[in-house]
């Protein structure tokens, strides 16, 4: 059986991303492949909103009427 997994390397282990249903001492073979998509931190409402490029005024309170 073979398939394709995601792990994090801590400096010392590897760390799969999703639970293995290996028997312990199951010996296994490991080829490394850096992931061409690194992950980074999911980002904020904020960031994302920004990212829009919405057409309206910079300041959106503007227009609320209180």
């Amino acid at each position: 059986m073979s398939r394709i997994i995601e792990a994090v390397f801590d400096g010392e282990v590897l760390r799969p991303e999703e639970p293995l249903e290996l028997k312990p001492n199951t010996r296994v073979r490991i080829i490394i492949e850096e992931s061409s998509a690194v992950r980074s931190k999911p980002r904020s409402f904020l960031h994302t909103a920004r990212s829009l490029n919405l057409d309206g005024p910079n300041d959106w309170s503007e227009r609320v009427k209180e």
